[in-house]
């Protein structure tokens, strides 16, 4: 992937990060999604006071685009203030083998957002969940 490209799309969810809500853990993460298009899609982190019902910025990013009717993902970045950026967590790594198999996965930490770390899905989660009977 083009560098300005990764650069566009950390930025994108620099800014997605802004508008995360969360009240308890005050741990704001943004996720920007781009797509095969070149449209980036964005989502931030929503909490609950019911901790299960939190949502991750990366699936907030993840089902709005799905339900715009976007299907094919080129990379997501994600950001946060952590150390080396915020790694997905396991069910954020299971929706991005299902819906972004191929995508590349860029974190950063929000201090830093030159220094970007690189991934694929499929090294966050080999021999994901995939095949349903």
């Amino acid at each position: 992937m083009a560098h300005n490209d990764k650069t566009r799309l950390v930025q994108a969810a620099s800014r997605a990060r802004q508008k995360a809500v969360a009240p308890y853990s005050t741990f704001k993460v943004g996720a920007a999604l781009l797509t095969t298009n070149g449209e980036i899609i964005t989502g931030a982190n929503v909490e609950s006071a019911s901790y299960g019902l939190t949502c991750c910025a990366e699936r907030v990013a993840l089902f709005t685009a799905l339900t715009s009717g976007r299907k094919h993902f080129k990379a997501v970045a994600v950001v946060a203030r952590a150390p080396g950026g915020p790694m997905p967590c396991g069910a954020c790594r299971q929706l991005l083998a299902e819906y972004a198999t191929d995508a590349e996965v860029f974190v950063a930490d929000s201090k830093s957002l030159r220094t970007i770390r690189s991934f694929t899905v499929r090294e966050l989660l080999p021999e994901a969940f995939l095949d349903v009977p």
